[in-house]
């Protein structure tokens, strides 16, 4: 088997793709051959040792994978699964049997792979976190990113009117075509990306859904509407705001985190039942998620890399 290996907590560049022999599954695991293997902005961060969980190294990043069974009761089915933090980086994995998510015909092994952990994520928010309800004004921010463009389609499949803001034109075009009713750029100064959300949202804005972090947290605060939602989900600015209180306090708006790394860890059994979810509405056509772009898994710094440069359009995997 070949896998990239991380021996100490620095720059992703010197991600390192080695051989070793096949692991053997045991009694209760299945041995996965990775067709796919999804890379985020999170497995970045947890290279350079900037995540607030530090795997023992050395260690094999990528938490979310799909390929077929090539050992063990269910051979030759194709199948998706969640790793929890590291190992999927890699040709094999061996994973808990109860664990894996059948993936439905039609399903592209990339598109399995990547939606477990971003389209996840945004099911994790909506289902358990803000909900979402038909007519709701939601703005997207960070909307052409793998979690944004998630977010977009999901909104858009509960029935919200949906505001994507994006930071260049291809982001926002894949943003428009992933459902958003309309998209807008950052603006000068976070006082024109509050102004912009206000008029775009006739007043003020329901939800916001922030895997950003930085300036535009506090502005989006801002363009909340009476009763309105903060959701934090990420900060791919690689800067944690300090969102005011008395802004929260005004108008009754809530601020709610979505950790769906923890819950995931915590309850393995519920996160794998929503993954199948999500796979069988992307199968029945409910959710679009687009085709990741696919890179050999030489190109594991690359693809972080992107992400941690907010260049990545849409979501990468790795094709070992």
């Amino acid at each position: 088997m070949r896998r990239v290996l991380c021996r100490e907590f620095t720059d992703p560049e010197r991600l390192e793709v080695v051989e070793e022999p096949t692991p053997e599954p045991g009694p209760d695991e299945l041995l996965v051959a990775v067709e796919a293997a999804a890379v985020s902005f999170v497995d970045g961060l947890i290279a350079r040792g900037g995540y607030q969980l530090r795997p023992e190294l050395p260690f094999t990043p990528g938490s979310a994978v799909a390929g077929t069974v090539a050992a063990g009761p269910r051979a030759g089915e194709r199948v998706a699964a969640l790793l929890g933090l590291v190992g999927g980086f890699a040709s094999h994995v061996v994973v808990d049997a109860d664990l894996v998510v059948p993936v439905p015909d039609g399903v592209d092994a990339g598109v399995a792979a990547s939606s477990m952990e971003g389209y996840g994520t945004v099911a994790f928010a909506l289902e358990h976190r803000v909900p979402v309800g038909p007519g709701e004004r939601v703005v997207v921010l960070g909307a052409g990113g793998g979690i944004g463009l998630a977010a977009v389609d999901q909104a858009r499949a509960a029935g919200a009117r949906v505001l994507a803001v994006a930071s260049t034109p291809d982001k926002r075009a894949a943003a428009l075509a992933a459902g958003a009713e309309d998209a807008v750029g950052y603006g000068e100064g976070p006082g024109a990306l509050k102004d912009a959300i206000r008029e775009r949202t006739g007043g003020g804005a329901d939800v916001v859904l922030d895997p950003v972090g930085g300036p535009s947290a506090e502005a989006a605060l801002r363009a909340l509407g009476a009763g309105g939602r903060f959701c934090v989900i990420g900060f791919t600015s690689g800067e944690i705001p300090r969102l005011p209180a008395n802004v929260v306090l005004l108008r009754n708006r809530t601020v709610v985190g979505v950790d769906w790394g923890d819950w995931s860890r915590t309850d393995p059994i519920a996160a794998r039942d929503l993954a199948g979810r999500v796979l069988e509405r992307i199968a029945r056509g409910e959710l679009h998620p687009p085709r990741p772009e696919r890179l050999p898994l030489t190109a594991a710094a690359e693809a972080t890399r992107r992400h941690a440069e907010r260049t990545a359009v849409g979501k990468l995997v790795l094709a070992p």
